[in-house]
């Protein structure tokens, strides 16, 4: 096939098909290559990795049916690169490889003058897909590869491939100057390659040239940059969405920043970088039908790789779980488990319709709702009259604690009925001390309490008083928990660290306690103690 598409004027489906398969595997050689390039230390999943996982779902689409016209493979193109996208390299590539496949999807066979228009048309795609477009990134690579390529009406359409990757290396080599973070750690932009390898590998696969080896790696550049607090990488597919790509982009870019929102054959895919995963998710569930959502908490990882699956394959998870939490070091913690999360608790309860729209942002016909507070059980109560197409399953926890020992056993591919007898079992024998302050005076089974005072609650019953929170906790540990072994105890800025060591330290040496320190419990709570 090679040899004859370098004898062609032009290329049919077959040879388009066998350029995209190969390319595929040209850039999987160069993965860790574009992976080492990275300069943002957050978990999207390395570029490199990113664009290869694009590039396979292209890939799976093509053989699993083989495109018998043009307008089949422009399809291929652009569901495949979509379904696969991840992260914003990802995205961009999907949108690359779909303003390639509009353009070219009415044609029998492809010449120069084709090529140009696919590769143009590919650029102008890439560029509308991001809201502010950034010089000096893969955007840029890809522009100038389609411009260098404008005179070559006359030629062979490989030739035009290879004035491409001539005008995009120039243009990779120039990033730097355009983007000053690449400049500091000393590199070209990461997905500029990745794209410069996806076009290498099609002039490969037409010159019949064999893999090459993978190139020695140096160490990467992250390590360079300090961390910070990213927020939540959010992605999410919907289908049978109901209103204009414009709209959803004006509502998702108040989100955060990195947002990409695009649209091919039936879906759109989102991503954006927020602290608000689970409010933009559930907002965008009444907008479609959520097929797929991911969140990643970018200040916990530096990087993680996501696994080689075949997304058309994958079904939804057979159950969700939906907590209501407060307090970022209890969501982290819920979210670690599985959990999503709607933000309320004491003092701040959420709505039937905030708790609903968590409901919606998840793709399991199935949502077990923990609400971890007794004034927030009704209202969870009634998220099954709201939502009509998914199973709601109110399991009745009062306290954070309860709720997190639920959580712990939760799996999504569990029997549904299974899992929240196993929860509820758990939950039951959860035992959560909360220290807090009384906002009035009262008397409540036999305890008087005065405004200000810091008082106990076992399980969100008023338990215990006493003059400072420190003396509270140690009352209701041993008043009420003197039994216990192990517990996660949350404390809010109020406290110190050291002050915090030193009362876990008086804790775990009095009453044979081993404790885990937590900061991030909710505000309204000087401390909470989740004990097993």
């Amino acid at each position: 096939m090679t040899l004859q598409s370098l004898s062609k004027d032009r290329l049919d489906v077959p040879d388009l098909c066998h350029a995209f398969v190969y390319a595929t595997d040209w850039l999987g050689v160069y993965v860790d290559e574009v992976n080492a390039l990275n300069v943002y230390p957050v978990p999207d999943g390395d570029t490199g990795t990113n664009m290869h996982l694009t590039m396979q779902s292209v890939r799976r689409h093509l053989k699993e049916t083989p495109p018998s016209n043009m307008s089949e493979l422009a399809q291929a193109l652009a569901k495949g690169s979509l379904l696969g996208a991840r992260g914003n390299s990802g995205v961009i590539l999907s949108q690359t490889l779909k303003g390639f496949a509009d353009s070219i999807k009415e044609s029998t066979e492809i010449g120069a003058k084709e090529c140009i228009l696919a590769l143009k048309n590919a650029a102008k795609i890439a560029y509308e897909a991001v809201m502010k477009p950034v010089e000096g990134t893969m955007l840029t690579v890809i522009r100038r590869a389609a411009e260098g390529t404008e005179h070559m009406s006359d030629s062979h359409p490989l030739e035009v491939l290879k004035e491409a990757w001539e005008a995009g290396s120039v243009a990779l080599e120039e990033t730097p100057e355009l983007l000053p973070v690449l400049k500091k750690a000393g590199v070209v932009d990461s997905g500029g390659l990745g794209f410069l390898r996806v076009l290498e590998g099609m002039i490969a696969a037409y010159e019949g040239r064999e893999l090459p080896l993978p190139p020695e790696i140096q160490t990467g550049v992250q390590s360079q940059f300090e961390e910070e607090e990213f927020g939540f990488c959010t992605e999410f597919l919907l289908s049978g969405v109901s209103a204009p790509i414009t709209e959803l982009r004006d509502i998702v870019e108040d989100f955060g920043d990195s947002m990409l929102l695009v649209e091919a054959e039936g879906y759109v895919k989102g991503h954006i970088h927020t602290h608000e995963p689970e409010k933009l998710l559930g907002l965008m569930g009444r907008y479609g039908s959520m097929v797929r959502s991911k969140v990643e908490d970018m200040s916990l990882q530096h990087s993680e790789l996501l696994e080689d699956v075949d997304l058309d394959s994958v079904s939804a998870p057979n159950v969700a779980v939906v907590a209501v939490s407060a307090g970022y070091g209890v969501s982290k913690v819920f979210r670690s488990l599985g959990a999503r999360i709607v933000g309320g608790g004491q003092t701040n309860n959420p709505s039937v319709e905030d708790i609903a729209d968590t409901v919606r942002g998840v793709a399991a016909q199935t949502v077990i709702v923990l609400p971890n507070n007794k004034n927030i059980i009704m209202a969870a109560q009634r998220v099954q009259d709201v939502i009509s197409d998914k199973t709601v399953q109110v399991l009745p926890t009062r306290s954070l604690g309860e709720g997190l020992a639920a959580a712990v056993l939760f799996r999504q591919d569990a029997d549904a009925d299974e899992l929240f007898a196993e929860m509820q079992d758990a939950a039951s024998q959860a035992k959560t001390l909360e220290v807090t302050f009384a906002s009035k005076n009262a008397d409540i089974d036999g305890l008087s309490v005065q405004e200000g005072e810091a008082i106990g609650l076992v399980n969100g019953d008023l338990k215990a008083n006493a003059g400072s929170a420190n003396e509270c906790l140690l009352k209701l540990v041993s008043d009420f928990a003197d039994d216990a072994e192990i517990g996660t105890l949350f404390y809010n800025s109020d406290v110190s660290q050291d002050d915090v060591k030193e009362l876990a330290s008086q804790l775990e040496d009095e009453h044979d306690l081993e404790l885990d320190l937590q900061p991030g419990s909710p505000d309204v709570y000087r401390f909470v103690l989740a004990l097993e």
